[in-house]
Formats: C-alpha cells, sequence, structure tokens
C-alpha cells in the first residue's frame, strides 16, 4: 500500500513555514505550533509541515544536510547512469549477435 502523494502550491508552503515562525514564541515547543498551523491550514499531517521546514532550514545553510538541488542532481545522474547501462547492454548484446553471424561458414 503506497502513501497518497498531494502536492501543495509553492505559495502554501511558504505561507505555512512563516505562520509557523510568528506563533513558535506562543507554544511551548516548535512541534506544537506546527501542529496548529497544520491544522489551522488542512494540512495532511503536522509532519509534512515539519519536513517542508527542515528543507527550508538545509536549503538556507543553517541546517546541515543534502540540499534540493544537490538532491535534484542526484536524481538526473542516476537516471543518465540508468540509461547509460541500459544503452551498453544492448550494445553488447548487438556485438554478441554480429560476432556470431561473423563466425558461421559461407555456404
Amino acid at each position: 500500500m503506497g502513501r497518497a502523494v498531494k502536492n501543495y502550491p509553492r505559495e502554501l508552503r511558504d505561507r505555512a513555514m512563516a505562520m509557523v515562525r510568528e506563533v513558535r514564541p506562543g507554544y511551548p515547543s516548535e512541534y506544537a505550533a506546527i501542529e496548529a498551523v497544520a491544522s489551522k491550514l488542512g494540512i495532511g499531517t503536522p509532519e509534512t509541515l515539519r519536513k517542508w521546514i527542515r528543507q527550508a532550514e538545509i536549503d538556507s545553510g543553517t541546517r546541515r544536510g543534502v540540499t534540493s538541488e544537490e538532491s535534484a542532481e542526484v536524481r538526473k545522474l542516476r537516471a543518465e547512469n540508468r540509461e547509460l547501462r541500459r544503452a551498453n547492454e544492448i550494445l553488447k548484446a548487438a556485438s554478441v549477435f554480429f560476432a556470431a553471424e561473423l563466425d558461421r561458414p559461407l555456404r
């Protein structure tokens, strides 16, 4: 059973993160503020909003981790690597086929 993918608009994400920063002093913990904002904005789970905040911190350099840009580059390179491996397998199969053709005696 897979999880449902729900893309939220960039404006909603930005506003939700800003709201957490604004209301944080009024809550005993950051997660309590995240829960309140996620509930008010109809974001599926507070964990979704928490991940947005953590990724924004990584992207801005205030937290260690893999940035969104680096992650996208890795995905791109992995896809390119898969395609090159696939092409290489096709070329290997073709070379075996043509080598076998060359080894057959002529009639």
